[in-house]
């Protein structure tokens, strides 16, 4: 696929801490439960860390208790990619940013009660989170 934002790995490595940049760029994930994003509840919007592109709302944010952010669906269907992930010897749907690539978690067909029976798993490192401001 071709992204609209497109970097060299070093621009990458010097935009992104190295923790980010195992995640995002080399398709890692963040030790559970350990994510600044997981016990975020204010209203808001998510962003890829990499490029800022949208990603989820907080509406969609659900607890999940499986250690990391989860949503029901991305804030578009166009604002993610699925790729078939068959490493670690499973067959998983990986969610890259469909702006930039970047690796963001990935979606599992068991969000019970939630609208769509989709989990977004996310890695709190592949995100940014912006708060709403309030009404005036």
């Amino acid at each position: 696929m071709t992204y609209r934002v497109n970097k060299t790995d070093e621009q990458w490595r010097a935009e992104l801490s190295p923790e980010q940049y195992a995640v995002l760029r080399q398709a890692g994930t963040e030790r559970a439960w350990t994510g600044e994003l997981l016990d975020e509840h204010r209203a808001g919007l998510y962003t890829c860390a990499a490029c800022g592109a949208e990603l989820f709302r907080s509406g969609t944010k659900f607890d999940s208790h499986c250690g990391w952010p989860s949503f029901y669906e991305s804030v578009r269907p166009e604002a993610v990619e699925l790729i078939e992930d068959t490493s670690h010897g499973m067959v998983r749907t990986e969610v890259r940013c469909a702006n930039c690539g970047s690796h963001l978690g990935h979606v599992f067909p068991d969000g019970f009660g939630t609208p769509t029976g989709d989990r977004y798993c996310m890695n709190s490192l592949s995100l940014s989170f912006a708060p709403e401001e309030p009404a005036s």
